[in-house]
């Protein structure tokens, strides 16, 4: 365990990640990936694909990261998308409210108070600027809105702004992704690419970024549908942190999903498959289970668009003396209901249901409506026709809300109001052969850049070998940066040096990341290759070459500093084995001769 600036320092040192243009002063909340880190990431993501999209059979997608105004008119981010902002009346400095509440109090999800009980707590807890220590107490707390603003063309181009998710570009798609799918529900798409926020006070270095990457799965359901089968993940242990829990200020509670969901913890069905898919990903990428949580959002913390979400919580920064640490959200599980495909029906002109055929012919009594245009045309103008057109929406979707003398629908974000006598509200008998049905959407969304933050922190040990105290990261050998470093044993014998290139470049036709070193001793190259999370070593030495037989270099594993002895042959298969976890290296030492027992447990 390693608490953040020895962390920071081993990730700037390591080429892991480090803060960006740091030759003009560096800008907070944006982070540049290093050699070693954008391998780590890009494996993140290859692991997540594998899982989330291929594995479960969904479609991927890449979106525009730039939409127009309108789209994040209807997702409601326009209105919604804000944290809470107080500026220091000395130097101007700009903070997060909740996250100064969250620093004084026991208070931890401050985010869900009203702003005027955030003023009243800073002015309860004389809470001052972090920055020049002014009080704060008598400042506004105001909302902002996150999202980057821009232009689409030149001049007075139309406005836009920087996706603050990938979701919006997959839902604003649906009508052509539903043909990709054969207007068959349930279907996934997801998608990976960066999103924008433009953060009060990013703090944290990965834990808070102003670009940053994410990895979501939009799963499109119907909304009487039942939910997937729960027996992939029965045997999955949950550890839950219910809403309920915190408000009694009880604790976590190990269910697994199928328990969490007969008991009520858990509403969906599809939100407990996911955090069982999720729990299952994170143990085989390397997330410490016992440093793991799933934390229900109460009522005053939901976003705008869920009416559940629970979140994947890391423990990080825990010092080497077991203390300290913060939970991080590295994950969300939100059940979306209809809120998006409904808003951008609502203002776009394109279908955002799917047709669902019945069984046999059914019939129905269907709401209708017959707009007067003599009234509508002089009254509403050239919106007359997206009036009508509205009004028969509506109709399907609410009849009920033609009870009333008067009816309102909206049109490019204007409210109309029609006489319902205009409207012509009525029922017919009609044989239908099925329905339009507005999906409902469950999101599992990733930040991958906390991802990566979790793994590199829960990897990080210390221990003593040959007498000294090394530094290594327990990577996973399917997200480590590099698979295998290979070496001569000495740099000055031009064998050792040609057997360990050419091994080196068979390894990599295996499509192994591998790196060379003979640079310094061996031990000092084995404590670099510790230090960056490669898993295996492998040492071209003299009494692999001249001993009788085949040719032979000795193979070292990272957490114990053991060492077995390999034919040359072999290595290629017996490497490519160990990261598919077709075989350990525990096998390895009972088939081979260990010449280095290690002095570490694995």
């Amino acid at each position: 365990m390693a608490d953040g600036d020895t962390l920071a320092e081993l990730a700037k040192r390591r080429g892991f990640f480090f803060g960006s243009v740091d030759a003009y002063g560096g800008v907070a909340g944006l982070q540049t990936y290093g050699p070693r880190g954008a391998s780590l990431k890009d494996n993140v993501e290859t692991a997540w694909r594998d899982r989330f999209t291929v594995r479960e059979g969904n479609q991927e997608i890449e979106a525009p990261t730039v939409m127009p105004e309108s789209v994040f008119e209807a997702s409601g981010h326009l209105d919604g998308f804000d944290d809470m902002l107080v500026r220091c009346p000395e130097c101007d400095g700009a903070h997060r409210a909740d996250h100064l509440i969250e620093d004084a109090t026991a208070i931890e999800e401050a985010e869900s108070l009203p702003t005027d009980e955030v003023e009243t707590l800073i002015a309860d807890h004389e809470i001052g600027c972090p920055a020049c220590a002014t009080p704060l107490a008598g400042q506004s707390v105001e909302e902002f809105n996150l999202m980057f603003e821009t232009e689409i063309g030149p001049g007075s181009g139309d406005a836009g702004f920087l996706r603050p998710e990938t979701a919006q570009g997959i839902f604003v798609e649906f009508p052509r992704l539903k043909q990709y799918a054969r207007n068959s529900l349930p279907f996934g798409v997801t998608q990976i690419g960066p999103g924008y926020r433009n953060e009060i006070s990013p703090r944290g270095g990965l834990r808070r970024l102003r670009e940053f990457t994410m990895a979501e799965l939009e799963q499109f359901v119907h909304p009487d549908d039942d939910g997937p089968s729960l027996e992939p993940v029965a045997d999955v242990s949950l550890p839950l942190y219910s809403a309920a829990a915190q408000e009694a200020g009880e604790g976590i509670r190990e269910l697994t999903p199928p328990e969490a969901v007969a008991e009520g913890v858990v509403a969906s069905e599809w939100v407990a498959y996911y955090l069982g898919v999720a729990r299952r990903w994170y143990d085989q990428v390397g997330v410490d289970p016992d440093r793991l949580r799933f934390r229900q959002h109460n009522s005053g913390e939901l976003a705008h668009y869920a009416s559940d979400c629970w979140d994947a919580e890391a423990l990080l920064g825990v010092g080497p003396d077991g203390e300290g640490g913060d939970w991080v959200e590295i994950a969300g599980f939100a059940d979306r209901g209809d809120y998006d495909l409904s808003k951008h029906a609502d203002h776009s002109d394109d279908r955002y249901t799917v047709f669902r055929e019945y069984d046999e012919p059914q019939t129905v009594e269907r709401t209708t409506v017959d707009p007067d245009m003599s009234v509508l045309g002089p009254k509403f103008g050239a919106d007359a026709g997206s009036v009508a057109d509205a009004l028969e929406t509506l109709a399907e979707r609410d009849p009920d809300a033609f009870d009333a003398e008067t009816v309102t629908v909206t049109v490019d974000g204007t409210a109309h109001t029609v006489d319902t006598e205009t409207a012509n509200f009525g029922t017919e008998t009609v044989t239908e052969s099925g329905e339009h049905v507005t999906p409902h959407v469950i999101e599992p969304s990733f930040g991958v850049d906390r991802t990566v933050l979790t793994l590199v922190d829960h990897a990080y040990r210390e221990d003593v070998v040959d007498g000294e105290t090394r530094t290594f990261l327990a990577l996973d050998p399917a997200v480590a940066p590099t698979t295998a470093a290979v070496f001569p044993l000495v740099s000055n014998d031009d064998q050792l040096v040609e057997g360990s290139t050419a091994l080196a470049r068979r390894l990599r036709e295996r499509g192994l990341a591998v790196t060379e070193d003979d640079s310094g001793s061996i031990g000092r190259r084995y404590r670099r290759q510790d230090e960056v999370g490669t898993p295996f070593c492998v040492t071209v030495d003299r009494d692999g070459i001249e001993s009788d037989g085949p040719d032979t270099v000795t193979v070292r594993e990272r957490d114990t500093a053991a060492q077995v002895r390999v034919p040359t042959t072999d290595v290629p298969d017996e490497i490519e084995a160990l990261v598919d976890g077709e075989t350990t290296f525990a096998a390895l030492r009972d088939r081979y001769e260990v010449v280095a027992a290690g002095t570490t447990e694995p």
